[in-house]
């Protein structure tokens, strides 16, 4: 079962997807379920409205909405250490950050900056290097209860980062940097968490230009430690997602170009795929304070 945003004729719908059948549920919102305390979050999903006809037609859109907002964890896997050190003319930066007890904690995007399954992504004219960071992604309640996880492609351009640390939010926070799905799935749905396979691939015309895989149990901090610190002088009244950092980064000399397309997989939540895009208007002109007027069928 996962928690699903979707948009018909009528406008945007909050749903539980099990297989095929699509439930509306009476919430107007994700954010609103974010509001919740786990114990009646669970209540809601299991009362879900009559299933929608299966040719009624209706777009995807990503699960985060309203105020809540998306922020990302860095350098929480040994890769991720070790690459920022390759790119970085500031390598002790990561390599303390790494063993430090404070993780690196980021904004990455406002709800109506996030792109979807099946939406493009964006990366920056500016940059030499970007990447796709395949990352779990938890969503936290407004009590930092984890009460889902989806799929994150925190999008990223290693050459202004590498330049600079002070330009992280240049190299992490443009428009179409962040894509979320396809759903949030309920954490009591998916126990063991923190050991989910999770693999990605960039796919160039006809052929697979670069392919990683690797675990959440690679991660060098707990999942609870991330959100305690997260939460630890900030309220998040609609409730957050919480990216985790990634354990795939490929090689300095592989850069994302647009046309790619970018597909991440993790056990028991499902597939992200997204089509590579400059970070443009010509582009990302749907993506609005109001983007579910453009993705309407």
């Amino acid at each position: 079962m996962q928690i699903i945003r979707y948009a018909d004729r009528a406008g945007a719908r909050v749903a539980v997807q099990d297989g095929r059948a699509v439930r509306p549920l009476l919430a107007r919102s994700v954010a609103e379920l974010l509001t919740l305390p786990q114990a009646e979050l669970r209540e809601i999903l299991a009362r879900p409205g009559q299933a929608l006809p299966a040719s009624a037609p209706i777009r995807l859109l990503p699960p985060v909405d309203g105020l809540t907002e998306v922020w990302a964890s860095g350098v929480t896997y040994e890769r991720s250490s070790a690459a920022r050190q390759e790119e970085s003319q500031a390598a002790d930066v990561y390599a303390r950050v790494y063993t430090a007890e404070r993780p690196e904690l980021f904004f990455k995007s406002q709800a109506w900056r996030v792109c979807g399954d099946g939406e493009p992504v964006g990366i920056r004219p500016d940059s030499l290097v970007s990447v796709p960071e395949p990352e779990l992604a938890l969503a936290c309640n407004a009590r930092a209860e984890i009460v889902g996880v989806t799929i994150c492609n925190d999008v990223s351009s290693r050459s202004i980062e590498g330049e600079n640390p002070l330009y992280l939010p240049q190299a992490k926070v443009y428009t179409g940097a962040c894509a979320i799905g396809p759903g949030i799935v309920p954490a009591w749905e998916l126990p063991g968490i923190g050991s989910l396979a999770i693999s990605a691939s960039v796919r160039r015309g006809s052929g697979t230009v670069w392919h990683g895989e690797t675990s959440t149990a690679q991660l060098h901090r707990g999942l609870d430690e991330l959100v305690a610190y997260l939460f630890r002088h900030a309220c998040f009244p609609h409730g957050v997602i919480l990216s985790t950092g990634t354990g795939l980064v490929p090689e300095l000399d592989f850069t994302l170009m647009p046309g790619d397309e970018v597909r991440i997989d993790i056990a028991g939540i499902g597939s992200l795929t997204n089509v590579v895009r400059p970070a443009t208007a010509e582009w990302f002109g749907w993506l609005t304070p109001e983007p579910d007027r453009a993705r309407l069928p």
